[in-house]
């Protein structure tokens, strides 16, 4: 059966995007408000982040401790983040509790405290992140390649920098939040056992009269330098490499999201078998299509000894370009398997859900129903993705290596 996907948009630019899912007892909400890293000035990286962290010590009628409260009785799994483009809010709930739930977080959207004396602990929050990543150079390395590959400040890190953190003053955070946490711009996702009407005119009541403000474009400028090393002592190297891929609102997204499944997805892809089983050449490699919504890229990592890191190197990027020569039937069956099986996982999930219906309004401006996708996907044959790789073979790679050396490239 076909689910039914209902939108609604509110005079001030707020839209509000509902899958009912009535086998569901639970529904959770997604909330993308147009206040990512992208907009922190460069003096000011992680701007965007301590905002997020603030907004959340108290709201409305409650306080930092009230609001946890409240959503913990709410039974609320909850969730934020700050991407390139977006500030994040979510949460999971029994579908009776929705109501509640949408109400505090209403609250952060529009009226959050945002108190001076909790600003210290919330920065120290901010700078305990950032320490945490030079802990996992793993991470380190893919937040490093990202930042050279996309134009600046598409790829520029959210998590900030400590100079940065360390000088962002309270009422920086308030123009910041006044400036872009708006409802232009910002999608709410609902996905579970709800009611359509009577959603729409909780959500009327709760977000319709706040008030739009003006919206700021982003500019890229150019990209960091494509071959790159990050000193960092010890005995291990991380290898970043990126190439360009397509969007995903490209007719092609399909294809391109196929052949990044069989370059890696499961123990049977390319780079585990090649780089890691056949040749033990490192304890992981992977690779993950990425995408912003007019560019997109695959990002590949390799974590491997120093004394092997010319050869995870040199046999990664060779597997990346024998790529451009063609997929088999064997790799497309279990490319398949795999995709039906999330397919289904999500169709169990209201907070797959609620994130995947905003994503889409955000890239699309429509919806792609899991019945859709797995058309789709079922259209797959060897020959649409290999004639999308003869088209679009992995090229013009950038590189980032993190560790007591260069390589050569």
């Amino acid at each position: 059966m076909a689910q039914e996907i209902q939108t609604h948009r509110y005079s001030n630019g707020l839209v509000l995007i509902a899958e009912p899912m009535p086998s569901l007892e639970s529904a959770a909400f997604t909330v993308l408000v147009p206040a990512g890293g992208v907009y922190d000035s460069r003096d000011r990286e992680g701007l965007s982040a301590l905002t997020c962290e603030m907004a959340l010590r108290g709201a409305g009628a409650r306080d930092s401790r009230k609001f946890i409260e409240d959503l913990e009785n709410l039974g609320v799994q909850r969730g934020e983040s700050v991407s390139t483009m977006h500030t994040s809010f979510g949460g999971a709930t029994l579908a009776k509790n929705l109501p509640a739930a949408l109400a505090v977080y209403a609250d952060v959207l529009r009226s959050a405290h945002l108190p001076a004396e909790q600003l210290d602990a919330g920065r120290l929050v901010a700078i305990q992140e950032l320490r945490a990543i030079e802990d996992e150079p793993g991470h380190k390395v893919m937040l490093e390649l990202r930042h050279r590959h996309y134009p600046d400040p598409l790829g520029r890190p959210t998590e900030g920098t400590m100079p940065s953190l360390e000088a962002i003053t309270i009422d920086e955070i308030r123009r910041q939040y006044q400036g872009y946490y708006r409802p232009n711009g910002t999608i709410l996702g609902v996905a579970g056992r709800i009611d359509w009407k009577a959603l729409v005119d909780l959500v009327g009541g709760l977000l319709g009269d706040w008030q739009p403000a003006e919206r700021s474009d982003v500019k890229p400028a150019a990209r960091g330098p494509n071959i790159d090393h990050v000193p960092h002592e010890g005995n291990q190297t991380h290898i970043g490499i990126a190439y360009d891929s397509v969007p995903y609102r490209h007719p092609d997204y399909f294809q391109a999201s196929g052949a990044v499944g069989v370059l890696s997805g499961g123990m049977s892809s390319r780079l585990f078998t090649e780089v890691r089983e056949k040749r033990g050449l490192c304890y992981t490699v992977y690779a993950s299509y990425h995408t912003l919504r007019d560019q997109a890229s695959v990002l590949c990592y390799a974590g491997t000894t120093a004394e092997r890191a010319q050869e995870t190197l040199d046999v990664t990027l060779g597997e990346l370009k024998r790529l451009a020569n063609g997929i088999e039937p064997n790799e497309l069956a279990r490319l398949k398997a795999r995709v039906k099986s999330s397919l289904v996982m999500q169709q169990e999930s209201s907070s797959a859900r609620s994130s995947a219906v905003a994503r889409d309004w955000y890239h699309l401006g429509r919806v792609r129903t899991l019945d859709e996708i797995g058309r789709l996907v079922d259209a797959l044959t060897c020959e649409s993705i290999n004639a999308y790789l003869a088209e679009h073979p992995p090229k013009d790679f950038t590189v980032v290596t993190l560790g007591p050396k260069p390589l050569a490239v």
